[in-house]
């Protein structure tokens, strides 16, 4: 009896997708049976690209049968590598195309980190221009949104996405599974370029550990020295309470999230927009994670069309202290951008407290007043970190002190000679 296997979709309502359906056979060689909607354009392309997934695969014998919804090379060749594996062909090795230069890219610690947008593991439809709308990161996710029966399916996807779809300068992010499913996972994506890697439903140190010496082994295997990030996601009470320590399970830690749908229902509270509820969970991420050194990230807004909400919802995280946000459609991104962004007055006053202390630094005083208010050191700090993201979303010129007006000009202040902290 033939072995069969089937992957992907197809539909009037599917695009930028196919299904591949792969019969084994014994004899008679490749036979491949197409049917596009972009036929007369690409039909040869698409035969010969799974005449050569098939060889790569090491099919000799079979029937494969398209229905094409306008599937980029990347979604066939997965389709068909899912359909191969689970006709019961586990093939010598992956049907992998080459990586575009555009996939090469290496991330930083401390990259601005406001906004990640969602996407489904096992819908390519997503992808392709989900780098057009900006977003700091772009979380491929094999997690929550797909279902048990296609993680097969959104590993290949997300695998052959992190090779060939340009992302347009967004971080390259992966949301793994739990457990030993999300070991697994990592060996679908370590070796293709991935720059962060998400870790869902955190509760100790130790998962973070397993995470962390998985890719090592991996990148050992492989020979590949750039970072993969990691960004633990605290979704539970459990997890909240070891937030600290959890932020400081290994050095490659650069940011700590929270997941609020999970977490509420872990403490048995219905999730509001007000977030009474989940105060004290945010709280000990936000501290875990500037005791770390690390960036606090907050949750996801579920509600996409409420942008008053969503802004709200942004300034009061701000105000606590976390320095993005989830977003779970385009359209958030742009909101999140600019809640997150220093405003006119804080940029301007943060620009007369650096060069206020830059002055008084000079004369070997301690602390100078900005009107009626001693500003030290922390108060600088805060000013600083204002300019650096000033600068860092193009808000404010890298020579912002040459722009700016001359030092004392409008500090309606003095120096003093007082010291202090």
């Amino acid at each position: 009896m033939p072995a069969i296997g089937d992957a992907g979709k197809h539909g009037p309502k599917v695009r930028s997708d196919c299904h591949v359906a792969v019969e084994l056979k014994t004899s008679g060689g490749l036979q491949i049976q197409l049917n596009s909607k972009v036929e007369g354009l690409f039909g040869d392309r698409i035969r010969a690209l799974m005449a050569q997934g098939c060889e790569a695969l090491g099919v000799e014998n079979a029937t494969v049968s398209v229905q094409d919804m306008g599937a980029l090379p990347f979604a066939l060749a997965a389709r068909l590598e899912t359909a191969v594996r689970r006709a019961g062909h586990e093939p010598a090795a992956e049907f992998l195309l080459p990586t575009k230069e555009h996939c090469l890219s290496d991330s930083s610690a401390d990259r601005l980190r406001r906004s990640r947008l969602y996407l489904p593991g096992n819908e390519p439809k997503f992808y392709v221009n989900a780098g057009l709308h900006q977003p700091d990161g772009i979380i491929l996710d094999l997690e929550d949104s797909v279902a048990p029966t296609e993680k097969d399916s959104a590993r290949c996807l997300v695998r052959n996405a992190l090779r060939a779809v340009n992302f347009y300068g967004s971080e390259r992010m992966v949301r793994i599974n739990q457990g030993s499913r999300g070991l697994d996972d990592l060996e679908w994506i370590i070796p293709h370029h991935v720059n962060l890697v998400l870790i869902p439903k955190v509760e100790d140190p130790d998962q973070i550990t397993a995470v962390a010496e998985r890719i090592d082994a991996i990148n050992h295997r492989i020979g590949n020295q750039s970072p993969v990030y990691l960004m633990p996601i605290i979704e539970s009470a459990l997890g909240a309470w070891k937030a600290y320590d959890i932020a400081m399970a290994h050095k490659n830690v650069i940011a700590l999230s929270v997941g609020l749908e999970d977490y509420t229902a872990d403490i048995g509270a219905q999730r509001t927009n007000r977030g009474t509820e989940s105060f004290w969970a945010r709280a000990q991420v936000i501290n875990g994670a500037k005791a770390a050194g690390i960036q606090p990230v907050d949750t996801v807004f579920s509600d996409v069309s409420d942008m008053d909400a969503l802004r709200d919802s942004i300034l009061e995280a701000k105000s606590l202290g976390f320095v993005g946000k989830g977003c779970i459609h385009p359209r958030q991104i742009q909101v999140v951008h600019e809640a997150f962004a220093p405003d006119a007055s804080e940029m301007d006053r943060a620009q007369k407290i650096v060069k206020a202390f830059e002055i008084a630094e000079a004369k070997g005083l301690g602390v100078v007043s900005l009107g009626s208010k001693m500003i030290d050191a922390p108060v600088v700090k805060r000013a600083l970190t204002t300019i650096e993201v000033a600068i860092k979303v193009g808000l404010l010129p890298p020579d912002w002190r040459d722009t700016h007006d001359k030092p004392g000009s409008r500090l309606n202040g003095k120096m003093t000679e007082k010291g202090g902290e």
